[in-house]
């Protein structure tokens, strides 16, 4: 045994849109060397812009995970004393009476619901259901999914008992039961964020009643009592609090340290996002971005790129290049924006600023002389030069130039070119965080915190790894670039 850690543990259970973890966490937020499991996945996709997976059999995969964390544990697990979730935000599931899936996972990349979309702008007064709920209609979120279903398949809303995320069903699945967390609600873009109860308005504009909507979760807290198949497979975790999922980038924030409005965390995986945790209350969000709940206690502010690593990995497989572990050195072999490209990076629609859900990816000043690398290269410039028009709109929000930005999620780690250009561009360093699971150890900070293991998490400093620092020069011709890259965006979607 490592005399080093700290009991006791908890299991953090991480589910994102590509992977799925299970980690051990001892009582400090130190990850238990060697005891963790992941699977990947691949969604269900179309033309027509399907982005689902099916409950049960992303939840097998999940139990999977469960299944070797607990195994490579050994007596570790037994000091088991919570287990932690976080998820994917803004999926929808519909289940019958017996808690049984009528639908697949509809998660936030399906945007089948654009035409919702415009239905509920005529409908509604967005800006003042965005104030309300802190988020804009769009395809990704549940009013404008729902209204799809309605729509499309209305004998099924007559058989759906509840509406639910992919984390409630994970709960129900292994525990029978199940609470919503005002972080899950919150990314639903039915929860009123004053209130802190379903928005009356939406939900009778959706013709759904209240009782098809979960039951909040306002305190975390955690819940208990395995199943009968569980509590023989799983012992260990037979009477620990199992806690209500989180979004996951709001776990990001904490396991990462950014945990202040003086910390914002920039995270690019599969996705990209820019957050800063402020009191709920403190601020109203601005046209563009969204608010969403922690928990009672904290909020974060920020948007969200539906693009990062999904674009770059999509342009590697559509162009021929080589994995783009390898493919980056080729592209970063090339000088700043000197490809006459220009990329409006939306292949699975736009959220921030402009929340357009019908937007599709546009390049424009391609030749006969453009390489693929130079289309590779104009891809991750394309993805600073939103995240950078994303930074203005916060620091304008927030009034506040004076924050650290600092970087964590698959490709931040990975990708030293993306790094560098972002930075370059907002002008500022770039701090990459030390945690290589942010989520998972986030999920796991707030259940310690939650059992009084931790004190508040204010006191729990970022481990950071040494700043990549801006280049002036470098930072004009991109800032340039982003003028022409906004001037193509008014030109195409603002009109």
């Amino acid at each position: 045994m490592n005399n080093t850690l700290k009991p006791p543990f908890v299991l953090a259970l991480d589910v994102g849109t590509s992977s799925t973890r299970a980690l051990l966490f001892d009582a400090s937020g130190v990850a238990v060397p060697n005891v963790a499991s992941q699977r990947t996945y691949k969604l269900t996709t179309s033309a027509q812009g399907e982005a689902s997976v099916n409950a049960d059999a992303l939840a097998n995969i999940v139990e999977e995970t469960i299944n070797e964390t607990l195994h490579l544990a050994g007596p570790y697990a037994q000091q088991i004393v919570a287990v932690a979730l976080d998820t994917f935000w803004h999926s929808l599931l519909g289940i019958d009476a017996s808690g049984h899936p009528l639908t697949p996972v509809i998660t936030w990349e399906d945007t089948r619901a654009c035409d919702a979309v415009y239905q509920l702008r005529t409908q509604f007064d967005e800006q003042a259901v965005h104030s309300r709920t802190g988020a804009h209609f769009h395809a990704c979120y549940w009013p404008a999914k729902i209204r799809w279903l309605s729509q499309n398949q209305p004998e099924l809303l007559t058989q759906v008992a509840q509406w639910i995320s992919f984390g409630e069903y994970l709960h129900r699945r292994f525990l029978g039961h199940s609470l919503c967390s005002l972080s899950m609600a919150s990314g639903t873009g039915l929860l009123n964020i004053s209130t802190l109860q379903w928005d009356t308005e939406l939900v009778q504009a959706l013709e759904i009643h209240p009782e098809q909507l979960p039951a909040l979760d306002k305190a975390y807290e955690g819940l208990q009592g395995l199943t009968r198949e569980y509590s023989a497979s799983w012992p260990a975790l037979r009477n620990v609090p199992w806690f209500p999922a989180i979004g996951d980038g709001a776990v990001a924030c904490i396991g990462s340290g950014c945990i202040d409005a003086t910390h914002w965390s920039v995270t690019m995986g599969t996705s990209s996002a820019m957050r800063v945790v402020i009191e709920p209350g403190h601020v109203l969000p601005p046209p563009g971005l969204w608010l969403y709940f922690i928990d009672a206690r904290r909020a974060i502010l920020g948007g969200a790129l539906s693009e990062g690593g999904n674009l770059l990995n999509w342009l590697c497989n559509s162009l021929k290049l080589p994995l783009l572990k390898d493919a980056e050195a080729f592209a970063a072999a090339l000088d700043p924006d000197s490809h006459a490209l220009t990329i409006l990076p939306f292949i699975s629609g736009e959220r921030s600023l402009g929340w357009h859900s019908e937007a599709h990816l546009t390049i424009t000043g391609l030749s006969s002389d453009s390489s693929p690398d130079e289309i590779l290269r104009a891809g991750y410039e394309a993805l600073a030069y939103r995240l950078f028009a994303l930074h203005k709109q916060l620091c304008n929000a927030l009034q506040n130039e004076n924050h650290q930005m600092q970087a964590s999620g698959g490709v931040m780690f990975g990708s030293s070119l993306m790094k560098s250009i972002l930075a370059d561009t907002l002008g500022i360093p770039i701090y990459p965080s030390q945690e290589q699971e942010a989520s998972a150890r986030g999920t796991a900070l707030l259940a310690l915190e939650a059992l009084k293991v931790l004190p508040d998490l204010a006191h729990v400093k970022p481990k950071l790894l040494e700043p990549i620092l801006p280049d002036s020069e470098r930072g004009k011709i991109y800032r340039k670039a982003a003028e022409r890259q906004e001037r193509l965006y008014q030109a195409l979607l603002e009109q």
